[in-house]
């Protein structure tokens, strides 16, 4: 059961009256089994992309434009390569073409970019670090959405625009708690004392 605090405003002869509500909204297993179910499946997809990039496993990264595959080759990154000089070199396009362009391949974008990936793989994977891992999540979903603008198959909304609002609706329904680590993540000392690591 999840609590969700509303406000009332009442007015009474000109004099303002904040009344708090507090409203238990409750959650069928199967919704939140499906919540969790959802939360699993995107960690392992930033997981993947991590160990991808990090060791080119020929998905996305070692493979070239022919379909040879070299997998731990040059692309990896345990072995030099950039993750994200190809897509901001030359996958780039619209208003923020030059911004992109401008920092594809620096050391410091590819391990924020890397870090974001296995961080927000491991939040989510096992329930822990919710707030944060949604918040990176939104962020790194809403960068990589402004790459390539308008997106090609539709004017606005793409996958990452669904990623960004799916890890925040998982933050905000306590994803973590179903088949994860979340609720003994929270009683911690750590997450007690500085709640905005739930």
């Amino acid at each position: 059961m999840t609590a969700i605090t509303h406000h009332r405003t009442t007015h009474l002869g000109g004099t303002q009256i904040l009344a708090r509500e507090d409203v238990q909204v409750a959650a069928h297993p199967l919704a939140l089994r499906a919540l969790a179910l959802l939360r699993v499946a995107f960690g392992l997809t930033f997981l993947w992309a991590f160990f991808d990039k990090l060791l080119a496993l020929g998905y996305a990264t070692g493979r070239d434009e022919a379909g040879n595959v070299d997998r731990f080759g040059d692309a990896a990154w345990i072995h030099g390569g950039s993750p994200t000089q190809g897509l901001l070199a030359f996958g780039a396009k619209g208003p923020l073409e030059g911004f992109y362009h401008s920092i594809a391949g620096d050391a410091w974008v590819d391990w924020l970019f890397m870090t974001a990936l296995l961080g927000i793989g491991i939040a989510l994977t096992f329930g822990i670090g919710m707030r944060i891992a949604a918040v990176a999540g939104v962020v790194l979903y809403l960068m990589m959405w402004s790459v390539v603008l308008p997106p090609e198959n539709n004017p606005v909304i793409d996958d990452h625009i669904l990623g960004a609002i799916s890890v925040a609706v998982l933050a905000l329904f306590h994803a973590g708690n179903t088949w994860g680590l979340g609720r003994r993540w929270t009683q911690t000392g750590l997450v007690r004392r500085f709640p905005v690591l739930r």
